[in-house]
């Protein structure tokens, strides 16, 4: 009994930095799972999904409550995302558990490089249209699926940078495409993920119960920050979360 109210506290809490930026929480939920509860990588990243495939479900609508989602620019990315998370994933069950996270780890570090950067550099000022037609939306759905399967991170912590540096969007409506984008990549991922039993249920169900509790507040949070704030509580996030999972390589 202790164990689940734990498990629902932890939940409620990676739900909230979900829906806070928009990615499900799963990026938190890896290093957690791999830090505290000693998982190999790969279970550790299953285990999460199961968390992040119904948050992502609740934040992709309560952002839509909030800011409408184009289905124009969502769909390509959508469509794309699930077969190249589908293709990443089948990758990422067979590869060795500890060359999984120094590549996790790499992957994280990168990204946080790139928003370092992205906070000291000169931007055009965000915009409701694409900077770029929608092909350009299918191939960042591809990286981005392709860079979720295999992490399990379902493909927003990527799509949602490179949507206000690149495309021209705001954080929040960045945040709404990228969750587009990880609906199906999770969701086939987590099926992979399950099918070659590299997932823990009994850990991943009341996570996700805990983060369906919490992660519409955090979608709530997220729409009252300034712009500038939540882009650099996003680029500290990936650091920190990066630091966790270097101690345990």
């Amino acid at each position: 009994m202790i164990e689940l109210m734990m498990y629902l506290l932890l939940g409620a809490a990676l739900g909230t930095v979900g829906g806070l930026f928009g990615i499900g929480g799963g990026l938190i939920a890896i290093p957690v799972l791999g830090v505290l509860f000693g998982l190999d990588q790969q279970i550790a990243q299953g285990t999460a999904l199961v968390m992040v495939v119904p948050n992502v479900l609740l934040a992709l609508w309560r952002y839509h409550q909030r800011n409408r989602i184009e289905a124009r620019h969502a769909l390509p990315l959508a469509l794309m995302g699930f077969s190249f998370a589908w293709l990443g994933s089948i990758w990422a069950v067979g590869i060795d558990a500890q060359k999984m996270r120094i590549g996790f780890v790499a992957f994280l570090l990168v990204l946080s490089a790139y928003n370092l950067l992205r906070m000291f550099m000169a931007s055009a000022p965000a915009s409701s249209e694409m900077r770029y037609p929608w092909p350009w939306l299918g191939v960042l759905g591809a990286a981005s699926g392709a860079m979720g399967g295999l992490f399990g991170v379902g493909g927003a912590v990527v799509a949602t940078p490179v949507l206000t540096s690149v495309f021209g969007t705001t954080q929040v409506v960045a945040q709404g495409l990228s969750l587009a984008l990880a609906l199906p990549s999770t969701g086939v991922t987590l099926v992979t993920y399950g099918f070659h039993h590299q997932v823990d249920w009994a850990i991943g169900l009341p996570l996700a119960a805990g983060g369906l509790l919490s992660i519409s507040w955090g979608v709530k949070v997220a729409h009252a920050l300034p712009e500038r704030l939540l882009r650099g509580l996003f680029c500290g996030f990936l650091v920190v979360c990066a630091v966790m999972l270097a101690f345990k390589v």
